[in-house]
């Protein structure tokens, strides 16, 4: 994460008009490792950025990260296009890949598995 993904925290303290603490208070996290992300002292955890996004749905995630898409979402940008396929999980859209039209087939080689409490387990494909 850069000084970008800092800015971009601060866009969205502004826009909910929240102080640091109450903005750490909101999303579940506290104080002090609010304050340590925003001097930079600490990187943001997955965890952090996922209570984030989860607490304030109009935080677009590839924004968040990446500074490219828009804040707040809007309408428009959250619309699918008609050859897109959407799954509905809860009040989230999740995109449906469309299948591999190459000539090779696509395998999974690594699931990685992360849980509330930061912790994550890997899966490997076993070679036959």
């Amino acid at each position: 994460m850069n000084d970008g993904f800092i800015d971009r925290i601060k866009i969205v303290l502004e826009h909910y008009d929240l102080g640091i603490s109450a903005f750490a208070d909101r999303i579940g996290i506290q104080r002090s490792s609010m304050s340590h992300i925003l001097s930079g002292r600490n990187r943001p955890s997955l965890d952090f950025v996922m209570k984030l996004v989860q607490t304030f749905p109009e935080v677009n995630l590839y924004w968040l990260l990446n500074g490219k898409g828009h804040f707040p979402s809007t309408k428009n940008s959250d619309t699918p296009l008609p050859s897109q396929k959407f799954t509905s999980i809860g009040t989230e859209r999740k995109e449906i890949p469309e299948a591999p039209t190459q000539a090779y087939e696509k395998k999974i080689s690594k699931i990685v598995l992360f849980y509330t409490d930061g912790t994550f387990e890997t899966f490997n494909q076993k070679k036959r």
